[in-house]
């Protein structure tokens, strides 16, 4: 039976599944098993099962549940293997038995929720912020420590011994797995908005890697943002989601064929997603008419200029700085500072935009930001200083980790060289 075709396209076809259904299986065992680290070996389990057994017994109609009930049958019987002269344990495990039920039946809708109650108990307020957002990327979003220490400017050792610490205080003060009530939410609502925003931006434009995006990050921040939009229609939320359709509608026009990087400026708006910057707009029109003015929103209201402006000359570059303005001053950032900065290169020439990116460098900030020394040396070409343009392209290529855009910074190198 190995040698069928039905088995030769069985690891293709679970590598797929794990890649669209694991941490919906993690989050399930979490809420079944009660325990981070057994719902994670439980997963595995599953999968590894589903590889011996798929080929020769077929696949399951449905995968996602079949997936969840093994890992929980297989964590049982880990636990009585090493709990057999332990009477104390073994009561624990018919405990577990008895309120878990073959979670098989269950619909997929229910199993979707449970990645939602994973991040409301991740984002418990007995957690400090920091250990919130690095516990969720890793164990909802799957982010590697990697990805993730990069991010916060950490070293992946002290990342990791963060996670293990806020598993540890989940465990201890028995967090409950569970979407908290209707007047506790807004108390939690600013980790959780921070951690979609930070999904997002890794699948919109990834840190580092063979591709400028991530498409199933980006796609699954869109997702947990409309779960949370219908839980909580707060306008923050209705900001946050209508900035991740409006920038993820240009996808299509980012890369080449190749996944070459393409510039806003040359993208061929025609392959924009339409349908995505009419859902963005009109929640974006909601957001400003609560009043109620987020960093999400404000954002959103610069990706909904750039959405209707039908060419690039059409942009209102005015009012993008007059919005990257109000922004700074509610939420102070030097980047942010650097894309005001490119905004008032656009509004009022590459000189004026110059200047706000030498004082942003030369007070220390961003110098090892790939983007603030591709922004000055796009400006330094435009101007005609091209030994300077070369210089800072030199230091942004010398600073990216992603390859598209190492790729993008060489032909600007070879363009000032011809």
């Amino acid at each position: 039976m190995q040698n069928s075709p039905e088995y030769i396209h069985i690891p293709q076809l679970l590598s797929e599944i794990y890649r669209k259904e694991s941490r919906f299986v993690f989050a399930t065992l979490i809420r079944l098993l009660g325990d981070f680290d057994l719902a994670e070996d439980a997963t595995h389990d599953a999968f590894k099962a589903a590889l011996e057994q798929w080929g020769t017994k077929g696949i399951p109609a449905n995968p996602r549940a079949w997936l969840v009930s093994t890992g929980r049958f297989k964590a049982i019987d880990s636990m009585r293997r090493q709990s057999k002269f332990d009477p104390l344990q073994l009561q624990q495990i018919r405990q577990l038995e008895a309120e878990t039920p073959d979670p098989s039946g269950q619909v997929d809708k229910e199993i979707e929720d449970d990645v939602l109650r994973l991040i409301f108990t991740c984002c418990h307020p007995a957690l400090s912020l920091e250990a919130q957002t690095a516990m969720t990327l890793r164990e909802v979003c799957e982010l590697t420590t990697e990805e993730i220490s990069r991010a916060f400017l950490l070293t992946p050792s002290t990342l990791a011994q963060r996670i293990v610490r806020a598993k540890t205080k989940i465990r201890q003060a028995k967090i409950p797995f569970e979407v908290p009530a209707e007047q506790e939410l807004p108390d939690r609502l600013e980790a959780i908005l921070q951690i979609i925003y930070l999904l997002f931006n890794e699948g919109y434009y990834a840190s580092s890697g063979e591709s400028l995006t991530r498409v199933n990050l980006s796609s699954e921040a869109i997702r947990l943002g409309r779960l949370l939009h219908n839980l909580l229609p707060d306008p923050q939320v209705t900001g946050l989601l209508a900035l991740m359709l409006l920038q993820e509608s240009r996808r299509p026009a980012r890369t080449s064929s190749t996944g070459d990087v393409i510039l806003l400026e040359d993208q061929d708006r025609s392959l924009w997603d339409h349908g995505m910057i009419e859902e963005g707009l009109l929640l974006v029109e909601h957001a400003f008419a609560s009043k109620r003015l987020s960093p999400y929103t404000l954002q959103a209201g610069i990706a909904a200029l750039h959405a209707q402006a039908k060419n690039p000359d059409g942009t209102d570059w005015a009012q993008i700085t007059r919005l990257y303005s109000l922004l700074l001053r509610i939420n102070p950032s030097p980047v942010i500072e650097l894309n005001r900065a490119v905004a008032i290169a656009m509004h009022k020439g590459p000189e004026a935009g110059l200047q706000q990116i030498n004082a942003i460098l030369e007070r220390g900030k961003l110098n090892d930001y790939h983007l603030a020394h591709a922004a000055r040396a796009e400006l330094y070409r435009k101007i005609g200083y091209t030994n300077q343009a070369r210089a800072s392209w030199e230091r942004a290529l010398a600073l990216a980790q992603q390859d598209p855009e190492r790729r993008f910074i060489e032909r600007k190198l070879k363009e000032l060289g011809a």
